[in-house]
């Protein structure tokens, strides 16, 4: 294709991209009661090959060419990094330190036990055809397992809470906080199988190490130079575009990204690092909608691009299927509820940590898009993760409605009672 021509694909494309994911996240909102985003992983499948590709392959083709999905890639990436900026700005670290105890040991449990999973399904896994690459050892394999598993969605936790305005509440704190260290931990992990997979170990140690420094680093010196940033845009009392295109450079050249880890890693701890006040504030307003609206939905078309659920419809893949699946809710849902237990919280809390925690979403799907672009697995198990990261994605406002929210509702309404009377 000429550059004409796939100019013309692109928009075309985005205007598809934005109508569908619009459409199906108002009806999964107005009438299933899910996020927007969730409604955006699903009309991702509705453009890839399993629904779209399947009844009109020569519409899906033409749409979709292959020449095309390179510049989709690029821009699903930087919709993530962005993305995960504006969640760490949201990230307050204040409420974290007054339940570090309880974050600490869901965030453990929720890592533990998947990987206990992970160990004890991978061998059974790797004698599944189509799964694994033939080059992946069970150890690989089991790491990456565990990773898929454990990981929870950052991203769309964080649209949950905020949209069932839970934000700074206890449950929101200690989901976003175990969730923030669990995905560290996992994606640490990961650099170690994408680093042994391509015989360079001394690369996961340098992504590991980096990354840890490079948390300190922006923790400290970075956050003290930002918040001279900060005060600079306080006394003028606007953010310019010099300062926007200062932070914008800082999220673009991703230092996680160039030792192995993912730049939503770095996009994340640098938007924790940001100074709360009025730069803040104008970020968010300025890049949220573009980031939302535009940019984000191109990472779950991508996504669903890769995907063919018909392949695990049947036979031998759809009992792997149902098996990582039940393996995926018992290890994180189940753990993370008992821990929060364990550690003093009530069940009601508990039980919405569990649900909360139990969702995949964005997260998985970027582990199993860089799983599958790497080699590690090969199309069926990247099926089969993202059927995984739907099914519990689904579940998790239900739960948290069921568990949480109308009984917090209710108990809102007995205080109002009381004091009235």
């Amino acid at each position: 294709m000429t550059n004409a021509e796939l100019s013309v694909t692109f928009f075309v494309q985005m205007c598809l991209i934005l109508v569908i994911c619009r459409v199906v996240g108002w009806v999964s909102s107005r009438y299933l009661g899910q996020p927007q985003v969730v409604g955006e992983v699903i009309a991702g499948l509705v453009l890839g090959p399993s629904l779209f590709g399947l009844l009109c392959p020569q519409w899906q083709e033409l749409l979709f060419p292959k020449e095309s999905l390179r510049t989709l890639y690029i821009c699903a990436q930087l919709g993530v990094g962005l993305f995960m900026f504006l969640v760490g700005i949201d990230f307050r670290a204040e409420l974290l330190r007054k339940r570090a105890r309880a974050a600490m040991w869901i965030s453990l449990a929720g890592m533990v036990v998947p990987f206990i999973f992970a160990a004890l399904l991978s061998p059974w896994l790797m004698t599944v055809p189509d799964l694994f690459s033939e080059r992946a050892t069970t150890f690989a394999a089991t790491l990456f397992m565990g990773a898929a598993i454990s990981i929870t969605a950052f991203p769309t936790l964080a649209r949950i809470i905020h949209e069932r305005g839970l934000g700074g509440t206890t449950v929101g704190t200690l989901a976003l906080s175990a969730g923030a260290v669990g995905d560290a931990v996992a994606w640490g992990v990961l650099a170690i199988v994408f680093a042994s997979f391509g015989e360079r170990f001394a690369a996961a140690t340098t992504a590991i190490v980096g990354g840890f420094a490079y948390t300190i680093v922006m923790l400290t010196v970075g956050q003290r130079v930002l918040a001279r940033v900060g005060e600079a845009v306080e006394r003028s009392g606007r953010l310019n575009h010099t300062v926007l295109a200062f932070i914008l450079a800082l999220i673009c050249a991703s230092y996680t990204d160039f030792i192995g880890i993912h730049a939503v890693f770095g996009s994340f701890v640098l938007g924790v690092a940001m100074p709360r006040g009025l730069m803040s504030r104008e970020l968010r307003q300025k890049l949220e909608p573009f980031v939302v609206v535009f940019l984000l939905p191109i990472f779950f078309t991508y996504s669903g691009l890769n995907t063919q659920l018909n392949v695990v419809s049947g036979g031998i893949l759809l009992f792997v299927a149902m098996v990582v699946l039940a393996a995926s809710i018992l290890s994180k849902g189940v753990a993370c509820w008992a821990a929060a237990r364990l550690s003093g919280e009530d069940n009601r809390t508990s039980l919405a940590m569990g649900a909360l925690m139990n969702a995949r979403g964005l997260m998985e799907l970027i582990i199993a898009n860089i799983g599958l672009q790497k080699g590690v697995i090969k199309p069926a198990m990247f099926s089969i993760l993202v059927l995984m990261t739907i099914v519990t994605t689904l579940m998790a406002s239900p739960l948290l409605e069921l568990f949480y929210a109308q009984r917090a509702r209710r108990l809102g309404e007995l205080k109002a009672m009381h004091l009235g009377e």
